[in-house]
């Protein structure tokens, strides 16, 4: 899963500014709904590891990094309604994870999936991530990019409803997640 979390659509890697990560994740993962939904057998169930596992870290490092100063910058009632859609994101994912990618139920929920996440984002988009930019000067953007990123490589590539919109736990139980996961994930891809 090279570039999963920080590539754009051409492989290059995004400027550290929170904003443009968060931007370039956003176009990333609308495309692997497209691909998904274009998908047969295999490929369709390795398209979709790979939309599972960057939503799940883009979730996690949004609440871990983001979240905070967008409270600060859009208000709490914003930051709080981005939680909660991430929260209830995390349990459709989880849903998701748990149907066969070739049934007619697995593409019937991954529409309405990809209604809320298509949602969710241009909240973010709309509201958040201009209120960030108003709020951080340019340095403080590259920061928090930076801190996105390496939360990122830590946090877990499959959905832990439990820990959703809970960035205590998520410090506190993502990095042992994050171990489990990748294991898991290492796992599935040498067992085929």
């Amino acid at each position: 899963m090279t570039g999963t979390t920080t590539g754009t659509e051409t492989g290059k890697a995004p400027q550290e500014d929170v904003v443009e990560v968060l931007l370039a994740q956003h176009q990333r993962i609308r495309g692997l709904f497209a691909d998904v939904r274009a998908a047969q057998g295999e490929h369709k169930q390795q398209a979709f590891d790979e939309l599972r596992a960057l939503l799940a870290v883009h979730e996690t490092g949004e609440e871990l990094v983001v979240r905070p100063a967008a409270e600060r910058a859009a208000g709490r009632t914003e930051a709080s309604a981005r939680n909660e859609e991430e929260a209830e994101a995390n349990r459709a994912l989880r849903e998701l994870e748990k149907l066969d990618v070739t049934s007619p139920e697995f593409d019937a929920e991954l529409a309405a999936f990809q209604r809320a996440v298509e949602d969710h984002a241009q909240h973010e988009e709309k509201e958040e991530f201009p209120a960030l930019m108003a709020f951080c000067d340019p340095e403080q953007r590259r920061a928090m990019g930076r801190r996105l990123l390496a939360a990122e490589r830590i946090a877990p590539t499959h959905p832990h409803p439990g820990t959703a919109g809970k960035p205590a736990l998520q410090w506190t139980v993502g990095p042992f997640a994050s171990l489990l996961d990748r294991a898991k994930d290492a796992y599935a891809r040498h067992r085929d």
